[in-house]
């Protein structure tokens, strides 16, 4: 019985770390899904304003990266933490990024220093999904091991930059030190 708890702990956190996430969001007054009423699932378009308001974007895939890069961090970290407790850690601090993103100090920089010009921030299930999209990177971390991981983050940061030249390196380096020619030519879309 004392295992059973025990491995019943890391999930009730991360239930809780979700709710919490979504009354802090509320909070913040993010809207619960896109102002135009439709739940769509995806949103492929950065540039409308439905980016971000939907279920998943473009952007989802930098939230798998965070969950790569999370588990390889926690687990070089605290390699004798239980691999529950690590993803409750890398939800804690997906969950944490997510209602900083949303804060409207963030907002603003993104509009001043990245392609976001018109950024409003994140919808609730918008926010909620880049969580479960950090969840999965997790699992793809760890399933995939470190060499083919650094593989496959490779890959989606050539992807991305290709498709919407935006990736979270570049998102990255524009958040805490922009450079003008990077969002010239991003803005070249």
């Amino acid at each position: 019985m004392i295992v059973e708890r025990e491995k019943l702990w890391p999930g009730v956190s991360i239930a809780a770390i979700m709710a919490l996430t979504l009354f802090q969001l509320h909070r913040q007054g993010r809207v619960v899904w896109c102002a135009c009423r439709r739940l769509n699932l995806w949103a492929g378009d950065i540039w409308s304003g439905h980016n971000s308001q939907h279920v998943f974007d473009p952007y989802s895939f930098t939230h798998v990266l965070h969950g790569m890069a999370f588990y390889g961090g926690l687990t070089w970290l605290w390699p004798r933490l239980s691999l529950a407790w690590r993803l409750t850690l890398a939800v804690f601090i997906e969950a944490l990024w997510e209602i900083l993103e949303n804060s409207p100090f963030i907002i603003q920089r993104y509009r001043e220093a990245t392609i976001s010009l018109g950024y409003e921030g994140d919808s609730i299930i918008n926010s909620m999904a880049d969580i479960a999209c950090c969840g999965l990177g997790f699992a793809l971390a760890r399933y995939l091991g470190w060499r083919r991981s650094v593989i496959l983050f490779v890959a989606t940061e050539l992807f991305l930059l290709i498709w919407i030249r935006d990736n979270l390196t570049i998102n990255i380096l524009m958040l805490t030190c922009p450079v003008e020619a990077i969002k010239s030519w991003q803005m070249a879309h």
